[in-house]
């Protein structure tokens, strides 16, 4: 490696850095007696994956010549990827878990990723700059599906209507908006990463502009006092960062990485005014962060505008095996998210792991001290 990739690899992994432990971190504390445990969880998730992920990667991609994990730069950046899938299915049963469960549940994650991303790389035989661009899309896909499965199977019969300390005050509404906007600026180079083209770059943000700016005029638009809705930005405006990263190498022109952030911020405005709810009411589905609406409709979007843009540039015959080959990708991906999704849900609703009441959800004092609620003896 040249000393221009290590420093590349160097800022990459500063970037990377921020938005899982920052971004991420913030971003899910919009809950008004959950802002301690969404942050602070986060962390522990993201810690434990990382380090899971070190392993399993070393031990993967070292087998079967020396059996020997290599501790790079480079692994630590993949191990890192890992967790921002983790913690992006994570937003699914966020305020549902205790910390002993978050933390089988990212154990089966960062598994469950690991596994998908070597199955794409041996059975697909996709080059070392094809992978990393699935691994990319795939993040916010796998993650998102995973979580909506496990969610699924620790659904709660009290759930059918919304918890009453499931709101959001200005303090914890203010600080989930600071995770969004770091998350929302280092998206750019989060997608650039292989290369660092500056035409990645810009299609990034200027999809990231548009997404921004539709968020908030449909929010007001839907508002029947034409008032803007700080969590509905907040779950719309990185979803042009999500759709553009399926086509970030296919995009030569501006407005096409524009529309796309426009198309998927309209599908995530819609999904979060309307879908959301339907999930819970017609399938028992709850999504505490809204993990669907924001990583995986956009993230599909992506993936199949990837599709039309490249099949309109290849003849028939290797437009055909391209679609084949691109949409088996994604259903196994599906297919394995969802599968793993299921095996944890049914590991984590095993007494053992002593489940939260529901009476606790969404609640700090059931894992914090707080010197000023004691009881003064």
């Amino acid at each position: 490696m040249t000393s221009k990739q290590c420093h590349l690899i160097k800022l990459y992994f500063q970037d990377i850095h921020v938005m899982v432990f920052l971004g991420f971190g913030f971003l899910a504390t919009f809950l008004v007696r959950y802002a301690f445990s969404s942050s602070a969880f986060s962390v522990l998730v993201a810690a434990m994956a990382v380090q899971w992920a070190t392993i399993l990667n070393g031990f993967l991609w070292s087998y079967p010549s020396d059996w020997k994990i290599q501790i790079q730069l480079k692994s630590l950046v993949d191990a890192e990827l890992c967790a921002a899938s983790t913690l992006v299915a994570m937003g699914a049963v966020q305020g549902k878990t205790n910390p002993v469960q978050l933390l089988i549940f990212a154990l089966i994650e960062v598994t469950g990723f690991v596994v998908n991303q070597w199955i794409i790389k041996t059975v697909f035989q996709t080059g070392i700059r094809t992978q990393w661009l699935y691994s990319i899309v795939l993040i916010n896909i796998f993650g998102a599906f995973f979580g909506m499965m496990t969610s699924r199977l620790l659904f709660h019969s009290e759930m059918q209507t919304k918890h009453e300390k499931e709101k959001v005050s200005r303090t914890t509404g203010l600080f989930a908006m600071f995770g969004t906007l770091f998350l929302w600026m280092f998206w750019p180079s989060f997608n650039s990463a292989q290369e660092w083209k500056t035409s990645v770059i810009c299609s990034t943000y200027l999809s990231l502009a548009v997404s921004a700016v539709t968020a908030m005029a449909l929010s007001a638009l839907s508002s029947s006092k034409g008032k803007i809705n700080l969590v509905h930005v907040q779950s719309s405006m990185l979803a042009g960062g999500v759709a553009v990263s399926a086509v970030v190498t296919s995009t030569h022109d501006p407005w096409v990485a524009m529309t796309i952030g426009l198309c998927a911020t309209l599908l995530s405005s819609l999904g979060f005014r309307y879908l959301k709810d339907h999930l819970l009411i017609a399938f028992d589905c709850h999504d505490t962060v809204g993990v669907l609406i924001v990583h995986a409709v956009p993230g599909i979007l992506g993936w199949f505008a990837e599709l039309i843009l490249r099949v309109t540039k290849l003849n028939y015959t290797i437009a055909v095996k391209f679609a084949v080959y691109h949409i088996c990708i994604m259903l196994v991906t599906v297919c394995v998210s969802l599968i793993m999704g299921v095996i944890t849900g049914l590991i984590l609703k095993w007494s053992f792991w002593k489940p939260q009441q529901y009476n606790k959800y969404y609640d700090d004092q059931a894992y914090w001290e707080f010197p000023h609620l004691r009881e003064h003896k």
